[in-house]
């Protein structure tokens, strides 16, 4: 048209600007203007309101401000034009500029009407402002503005949202007495505000009162003749889409799901369409009730209802199928939209990015977040939330700090969910300092962290030892006016579980309980593993009993605790208790079944085991690595080496190869014959199935070979291992060591030590213990004291096993001072030592006849919490027997040696400790006449079985 030289008129160029507004490309508008006034069209005031009204609407008010003022002179501005740059103002929460323009409007001579009142009142009443807004509508009101409808709804439905429901209903009432009859809007307005109360009695009161509205207007039309001449000004209403969708999304999100859907009937029978938000409320709620089948049959009905899904509809479904784990359904609906035409808004793209990091996909969550910013949409805290949780799962905290950074600069407000992830990231590295200097942050910037921040963090500071600030912790979090939760509680719970101090806990829950803390399941659950692994199995099941009369249910994991303390304690067999779980109809998860096959390789039923293998497969579960080490273990200690190896081929179809642990159980049971052939084969058997040599691997084969003695196919293997580039570490020294003690050739035991320094492998306690014990089998003492005094200097601590060998290795030879004086020094340091080594010092005592320090050992023993075997009673009865036959003894003295004897054999009785033969000679030798040593051996072995002494 301009190309030919026709200049359009200004309603055509009016008509294409406001299209172009409408359709929301609000950049074209101006430039549409701009060529409008180069071709010498000058705007009109329609023109103005327009351009006013495109650039309030994206918000950019400063420039709208400037064009108003720029063609301000030419009087193309009317009451439109401010009422459209106020609502600009009000829509961004500057009411307060908003109604400053009314003094402009005034000064200008521009007449302000109803409109102009009602954009100021929902300024005020968008911002919080409710009563102020009130007072400017009265004040306007005052000054000649009309009274309308429209504003009293904006009032009613600004105090709906204050929560001050009361005055909202003493409007609807003021409305009338002012000759106003409220509409179905104002009616609407209320039920939304009940309904987000809770209070759906009052909710549904005002339903009915519309619906006495609608009969009062039935009895009308019956009555038309007897009522022509009366005049009546009262509205007739019903209740439309909108009251419904209003009742049925407030039940849906309350999760009364049954109410949700009987109103749905009511609308659709009273001839109601649904539209999408009906529909998405009602997909709301049997997503909320977890079904899923039902919603994606309403979804696919919306279509023959002739509806079309919205992005709420979209977002929702997706939603639910990401927390169900069906990401393919959720993906697939992701696609739908974009076929369809859907544009994604920042739900939809916070949803699918929490999608993808639920499916392990961070890259595509990354992806996602890009795309939206390409989009030109600003993330809300929520999207910042899941980013931010997603870097932190995947150890990123500085990229999550980065994105926290860049709320920041964007003007997103992180809350309490942003601040969780970071610090529980921080907590997960056991960083726990800089996770509460986190907390710290966040308190600064006014967000109050809530107590499951506080449970994690008190939960970290315990798991690591730091008790005293966790302490401080739940002090600071109950200062600040934060009751306990259950995780608090299983935080202090595990604590104690823990440090061995289970018998606190009642007095903790107890106290936790009095301040109206009611027990979960996780909580029982955690108590009652607590009690059984405490061996107080009558606590635990106390718990359990508890749990059922307060009709908490239980769940796997509580049953697998039960169950799991139950057979530890041998109280049930493995059958019995898997069927009763299977009656509760709880599905046996890995852990279950794993419990089980364990159970019964204990009891020695290697083919119930086997079998559970089995049904497990057949049940769909498919066996972890746990699953397989414990039935290799029952197979290798029963010494089924060919079941076992059957049971590993099984587990190479299933995708398992063998591991260390699996490599370590078959060696074990392969070294029972003693033949290094079988141990070596099994070794490269293992290797050919899929088993990967590393350190470990080799460290094991060396160590059973010296088990038995066999150094010198272990130093083969040894030169095989470093020949494929993995060095000899303490563990592949130990073993040679041991291997080398254990057949006496001590030298050669040496000789590893100082090979291993001379390559710089750090000897430990363990190390040093080898060398030791193998001096001390020997006899060289002096030399072990030197080995003993150099451990020291090199700042090792000597540990019970350290002591023990010294003092077995000194008593031996008979350095009784010596191995007194070692005695002493582990004492003090509080180890206590072994049966045996108090055997060897009693031994000392009772050859030189000083049965008296003898004895008081063996209290001593026994107050240590040592006991004594057949060995020790066998020590000290033989010595009190020698005394009792010296000759320069005294009668009474023989017999003060003889009650001794009696004393002891009474205690061995009573502790059920058979007495070995020798035991049994000394006695007889003592106790028999001449010449009838063998008959009354025989006499005490009878009086011993029958327990009779």
């Amino acid at each position: 048209m301009r190309k030919h030289g026709v200049i359009p008129v200004l309603s055509l160029w009016n008509h294409l600007i406001y299209s172009f507004n409408t359709s929301g490309l609000v950049s074209e508008v101006m430039l549409l203007y701009s060529e409008m006034i180069a071709c010498g069209v000058f705007p009109n005031v329609f023109t103005i309101n327009v351009l006013v009204h495109s650039f309030a609407k994206v918000g950019n008010l400063s420039f709208a401000l400037e064009f108003l003022r720029s063609i301000d002179n030419n009087n193309n501005v009317d009451t439109v034009t401010y009422n459209t740059l106020i609502w600009g103002f009000c829509e961004q929460g500057l009411a307060y500029q908003g109604f400053g323009f009314l003094s402009e409007m005034v000064k200008k001579c521009i007449h302000f009407d109803t409109f102009s009142c009602n954009i100021v009142v929902k300024g005020f009443c968008r911002i919080g402002l409710v009563k102020y807004g009130e007072w400017v509508r009265y004040n306007l009101v005052n000054g000649g503005i009309s009274k309308d409808v429209i504003g009293f709804n904006i009032l009613i439905d600004g105090y709906c949202k204050s929560g001050d429901m009361n005055y909202a209903v003493e409007l609807m009432d003021r409305m009338r007495k002012e000759g106003l009859v409220p509409d179905i809007i104002s009616y609407n307005t209320l039920i939304n505000g009940f309904c987000k109360k809770g209070d759906f009695v009052k909710a549904t009161s005002l339903i009915d009162e519309i619906l006495g509205s609608c009969r009062k207007k039935d009895f009308k039309i019956l009555d038309s003749n007897d009522h022509q001449n009366e005049g009546d000004n009262s509205v007739i209403l019903e209740p439309n889409l909108i009251t419904h969708t209003t009742l049925i999304s407030a039940y849906c999100k309350q999760e009364a799901l049954e109410e949700a859907l009987s109103w749905y009937e009511k609308m659709v029978v009273n001839g109601i369409l649904p539209d999408a938000v009906t529909c998405s409320s009602i997909i709301y709620g049997l997503c909320k009730h977890g079904k899923l089948a039902e919603a994606k049959v309403l979804f696919r009905e919306m279509e023959t209802m002739g509806v079309d899904p919205n992005h709420v509809t979209y977002a929702t479904l997706m939603d639910s199928f990401f927390k169900a784990g069906n990401s393919m359904d959720a993906f697939a609906l992701q696609s739908l939209m974009v076929v369809r035409g859907i544009a994604f808004d920042v739900v939809v793209y916070t949803i699918l990015m929490d999608g993808f990091l639920k499916v392990g996909k961070p890259k595509e969550a990354e992806n996602m977040f890009i795309t939206l910013l390409q989009q030109k949409l600003v993330p809300n805290s929520t999207t910042y939330s899941v980013l931010i949780d997603g870097r932190c799962k995947l150890g990123d905290i500085n990229g999550a700090e980065s994105a926290l950074e860049e709320m920041k600069e964007k003007n997103v407000v992180p809350n309490v969910v942003t601040y969780s992830s970071i610090i529980n990231s921080y907590i997960r590295k056991g960083m726990l300092d800089e996770a509460v200097n986190i907390m710290r942050k966040m308190v600064g910037e006014n967000i109050l962290p809530n107590v499951f921040i506080y449970a994690a963090l008190i939960d970290g500071y315990f798991k690591a030892g730091k008790e005293v600030v966790a302490l401080d912790l739940y002090n600071e979090m109950k200062l600040v006016g934060l009751e306990e939760n259950n995780f608090i509680l299983d935080a202090f719970v595990n604590n104690l579980k823990r440090s061995g101090r289970v018998g606190e806990v009642k007095g903790l829950v107890k106290d936790m309980m009095s301040r109206g803390l009611s027990l979960d399941r996780v909580n029982y659950t955690s108590l009652m593993d607590g009690f059984f692994k405490e061996g107080k199995e009558s606590a635990a099941l106390t718990l359990a009993q508890e749990m059922t009369e307060k009709n908490i249910p239980f769940d796997v994991v509580a049953y697998n605790v039960l169950i799991n303390g139950l057979l530890r304690l041998g109280k049930y067999e493995a059958q019995s208790v898997y069927a009763r779980m299977r009656e509760l109809d709880l599905a046996p998860d890995l852990i279950t079944w794993n419990t089980m096959i364990n159970a019964y390789l204990k009891e020695g039923k290697l083919e119930y085991a086997l079998n559970l293998w089995d049904d497990m497969k057949s049940c769909g579960l498919m066996p972890n690595s746990i699953t397989c080490n414990i039935l290799m273990r029952g197979l290798c200690k029963a010494g089924e080496i060919q079941k076992a190896l059957n049971l590993l081929n099984e587990m190479l179809i299933l995708g398992f190869s063998p591991t260390t642990t699996i490599h370590r159980f078959l060696l074990d049971a392969s070294s029972r014959n003693g033949r290094a052939d079988a141990i070596l084969l099994m070794h490269e058997r293992l290797v050919s199935m899929g088993l990967k040599l590393n350190q470990s691997v080799f460290n094991t084969l060396i160590t059973v070979l010296c088990r038995l003695g066999m150094t010198k196919k272990a130093v083969s293997v040894l030169e095989d291992m470093t020949g494929r580039g993995f060095s000899a570490d303490t563990i592949t020294y130990n073993a040679l060591i041991h291997g080398y003690c254990i057949g006496s050739h001590v030298k050669k035991g040496f000789a590893a030590y100082s090979q291993m320094l001379r390559e710089g492998v750090p000897p430990n306690i363990v190390t040093y213990n080898l060398l030791l014990r193998g001096l001390s089998t020997v006899g060289l003492m002096e030399e072990a004291d030197e080995l003993f005094r150099e451990m020291k200097e090199k700042g090792l601590n000597p540990n019970a096993s350290t002591y023990d060998t010294l003092i077995s290795g000194h008593g031996k030879i008979g350095n009784k001072k010596e191995s007194i004086k070692v005695y002493c020094e582990m004492i003090t340091k509080g180890f206590v030592p072994r049966t045996s080594t108090y055997n060897v010092l009693i031994n000392g005592f009772a050859k030189v006849g000083k049965m008296a320090q003898a004895r008081e050992l063996l209290k001593e023993m026994k107050l240590r919490g040592a006991l004594p075997n057949s060995s020790t009673y066998d020590i000290i009865i033989s010595g009190w027997c020698n005394l009792s036959n010296q000759p320069e003894l005294d009668r009474a003295s023989k017999m003060s040696c003889l009650a001794e004897v009696k004393n002891l054999l009474l205690e061995m009785n009573d502790k059920q400790v058979i007495p070995c033969e020798s035991t049994l000679s000394d006695i007889s030798s003592t106790f028999a006449k001449q010449g009838k040593k063998f008959n009354a051996q025989n006499v005490w072995k009878g009086l011993y079985k029958r327990k009779n002494i």
